[in-house]
């Protein structure tokens, strides 16, 4: 997967915005940060439960792994693009993004 793939994927969904935070690019719904790319855009960060993650990378380690310290105990998982394919980081955003938008617009939108 490449960055541009990871973009496109990430502003499919309803009311996602790029914009830039740290240097570098993140993708919000509603003004919240659901996902970024990394300052070299080889890697890509979702938000997901820690339960979410656990899955996520029992499932396939050599794609996904905790963010660094705190912001990986909370869920905050790393996606190495290159090994990465849509499928899998679909669902990843996907799940990042119905843990950050509103319920209501989650609602709306029943995404699976």
């Amino acid at each position: 997967m490449t960055a541009a793939e990871f973009r496109s994927l990430a502003l499919s969904f309803p009311e996602a915005s790029e914009e830039a935070h740290m240097g570098h690019p993140d993708f919000r719904v509603r003004g919240k940060i659901f996902a970024t790319l990394g300052p070299d855009e080889d890697w890509g960060m979702v938000k997901l439960t820690a339960e979410q993650q656990a899955s996520f990378i029992r499932t396939e380690p050599h794609v996904y792994r905790p963010a660094s310290g705190a912001w990986g105990r909370r869920g905050c998982t790393i996606v190495t693009l290159c090994d990465a394919d849509e499928v899998t980081v679909r669902q990843a955003l996907s799940a990042a993004w119905r843990n950050t938008a509103p319920k209501r617009l989650v609602q709306e939108h029943d995404l699976e």
